[in-house]
């Protein structure tokens, strides 16, 4: 290695459960590769195909390296150079108006998981919103339904750890495409079968997951309640039931016994396209074949029922007695594992001072919330405090948010004054009135959680920021200060608040200092084990009882069944036969391999592994359409309308499609991306979204002569 480069020890900041522990390579100050970094047991040396070329998106043609303000029409994407000092000053002079003229309420922050860290991301949720006063946003874009339905069962608790599916005899991988966004479970996977362990995949379309599984189980959408509903019928039924973990560790279990004598094989089978005796022998195989797990994925919470079905199925390790052994439970998500000073973090105690504009104002003890779903109908319908200012930062609204027809039309407003801080210049960026330049993780410190393992990274900068971009943190501080605020907290530095969030007195951080994560890279939770088995001894949940769930009095208050229970989605033929017969076809739109939602889809290298904009279209469907394998068809509903690329196949039942997302509007046909058809139809609990529910109608496109 020459003298002139450097390694850097990293990690990715993405929205997966993976959270790799990285290696970036440096030479002369250039990034010139990352690689995943051997040390670590869960990443293993290797990364997803989507990361492993990260240089060339830290180097993309669209990257963004200075401050601009907008001088053509709103999407049009021109924009003149302007210095930071002229971008802060100008955003605060806008805001200052708005707050003496409207309140702080009229001002949003829109933002996600384009970076998952503690500082980039947790940190920049918080502190300067809070002190400004400004409307909160509700992040239920992706896991707010699934965590509902789960807490109702167990409360917010973590699940297993990730390496202990390797000691598994019998794997669910359920409504998780883990080969495309969770691919270092897999070799844990595969570790299990090749101790003759079984792995089961379920999903209503033949992932790549699939490929590799001993049996694929391919319910219709949103009946997947029904499914683990009725396996818990069999099991209670057929007395495999573990009868004395129930007595000591749950309530209800009697009356969710009795009310899952509904869910016969016969009716479930009716409800979710499968055969009865697959449905029987999958709950026997689950009930006998132990240790068994579920890897349970976020993915079909985005339904309308999303919430029941999480519920549901989270019963089912309990029934078992499956918590507390090696090999067994269930892992959804592993964030509440991790043990951070959010208060240190968020600085919920920073709010407008007396005399100062404030949601008070208005009569509210703190600032009204905005579901980010909704964003296309709260910038273009009518609401008690107008949205006049929305700063967009970790996100991209404009592909990514549902129904984005109306999300466009709301970013039209002349007077909504948008401004984007950004890598890339996005579709989103291309309606900003103050357009900033955002660093990438190479370039800035940073600290990972996982919600998929137990491993915390720290992040070091590898090169210098490109241009004048700058972090998250950054802009924030230097926002508050040009507002005239002189809080001590926006003179903190990301060091600051990284040592603030780990300074936690907790038995899994013991030992887990800024300078050992400085020295090592990274750390797993100091848990009573090795593997961590949690449950084991003495369970306690995080419900209201301290037990499991079965019958919730909170689900009970919330206005939910007491019970779990299965219910149609909400576009569905069983739940609206006029609307499913004028668009006849379930629409999915999961995550395509190549691509992190919108992130990733501007890669040319990925762009031409994903090819196009497709749907994957059942023989069926296509043959009574006319429609053959690379057809160009239209896609509408009463939200829209797309072009994609007809791949006819049996990966799909008949009355199914799937279209993996996201690409850009920008390189979509028309300039529309699938998310014209989404709704933004919250989910039955959380409030999330509802992709998954989307009753659509395809027909060929006639060829122009």
């Amino acid at each position: 290695m020459s003298p002139k480069t450097q390694t850097i020890k990293t990690a990715c900041p993405h929205d997966c459960p993976d959270t790799c522990s990285m290696i970036a390579t440096v030479e002369e100050g250039k990034l010139i590769r990352v690689a995943g970094n051997p040390d670590n047991p869960f990443t293993r040396g290797n990364l997803c195909r989507k990361v492993a070329h990260y240089e060339e998106r830290v180097y993309s043609k669209d990257r963004l390296l200075y401050p601009m303000k907008r001088i053509g029409k709103k999407g049009e994407g021109r924009f003149k150079r302007i210095s930071w000092e002229e971008a802060l000053a100008t955003i605060a002079a806008k805001w200052k108006t708005i707050l003496a003229e409207t309140g702080p309420e009229a001002i949003l922050p829109y933002s996600y998981a384009g970076t998952m860290g503690v500082v980039s991301m947790t940190a920049c949720e918080g502190r300067f919103w809070n002190r400004l006063g400004a409307s909160r946003l509700l992040r239920t874009i992706c896991s707010s339904a699934a965590e509902a339905g789960y807490s109702y069962v167990y409360g917010w608790a973590g699940g297993m750890d990730a390496e202990d599916f390797a000691n598994s005899k019998f794997i669910i991988a359920w409504g998780t495409n883990l080969s495309s966004t969770n691919v270092h479970q897999m070799p844990l996977v595969r570790e299990a079968q090749a101790k003759g362990g079984t792995f089961v995949v379920i999903d209503p379309f033949k992932t790549r997951t699939a490929n590799a599984a001993d049996l694929f189980i391919q319910p219709k959408p949103g009946t997947d309640a029904a499914l683990a509903l009725g396996m818990a019928h069999i099991i209670f039924t057929e007395n495999l039931h573990d009868e004395a973990w129930l007595e000591a560790n749950s309530i209800g279990w009697r009356e969710f016994r009795d009310n899952c004598a509904k869910y016969t094989p016969e009716r479930v089978a009716e409800i979710t396209g499968l055969d009865a005796e697959t449905i029987v022998t999958l709950a026997r195989r689950y009930a006998t074949e132990k240790p068994s797990s579920i890897r349970l994925g976020y993915g079909m919470s985005r339904t309308a029922n999303g919430g029941s079905m999480i519920r549901a199925i989270a019963c089912l390790p309990a029934i078992i007695g499956a918590w507390g052994k090696s090999g067994g439970g269930l892992l959804l998500s592993s964030s509440s594992h991790f043990p951070i000073d959010r208060q240190a973090v968020k600085r919920p105690d920073l709010v407008p001072l007396p005399g100062e504009p404030s949601c008070r104002d208005y009569g509210r003890e703190i600032p009204r919330a905005i579901n980010m779903n909704e964003i296309g109908r709260v910038l273009t319908e009518t609401q008690d405090v107008p949205v006049r200012s929305v700063y967009v930062f970790n996100s991209n609204p404009v592909a990514v948010a549902p129904n984005s027809n109306l999300v466009v039309k709301g970013f039209e407003r002349e007077d909504l004054f948008c401004v984007v801080h950004e890598q890339m210049m996005t579709d989103t960026a291309r309606y900003a009135d103050i357009l900033l330049p955002a660093t990438t993780q190479l370039e800035q410190l940073d600290l990972m959680r996982s919600y998929g393992h137990l491993y915390m990274n720290l992040c070091l900068p590898a090169i210098v920021p490109l241009g004048e971009s700058k972090p998250n943190l950054d802009v924030f501080n230097g926002l508050g200060k040009a507002m005239g605020y002189t809080d001590s907290v926006f003179d903190d530095t990301a060091e600051d608040v990284i040592r603030a969030a780990i300074n936690v007195d907790h038995p899994f951080m013991e030992g887990i200092t800024y300078d050992y994560l400085l020295e090592h890279g990274f750390a797993k939770l100091r848990t009573e084990s090795d593997i961590f088995v949690p449950y084991k001894d003495n369970p306690v949940f995080g419900t209201e009882s301290g037990k499991v769930e079965f019958y919730s009095e909170a689900a009970k208050r919330d206005g939910y069944s007491p019970l779990p229970e299965h219910d149609a989605p909400a576009e569905s033929a069983e739940a609206d036969p006029e609307l499913a017969r004028k668009y006849p076809i379930n629409l999915l739109s999961p995550a395509a391999h190549h691509f992190l939602n919108s992130t990733f889809a501007n890669v040319e290298s990925l762009m031409k592994s994903e090819r196009e904009p497709r749907i994957w279209t059942n023989p069926q469907d296509a043959q009574e359409r006319g429609i053959e394998d690379g057809d160009t068809v239209k896609v509408w509903n009463g939200r829209g309308e797309v072009q994609l690329s007809a791949v006819v196949s049996d990966h799909v039942k008949p009355g199914v499609a799937w279209s993996p997302s996201l690409w850009w509007n920008r390189d979509s046909p028309e300039g529309r991306n699938v998310n014209v058809l989404t709704s933004d139809r919250l989910t039955d609990m959380g409030g999330g979204s509802t992709f998954h529910t989307n009753l659509v109608q395809i027909e060929k496109l006639a060829v122009a002569d």
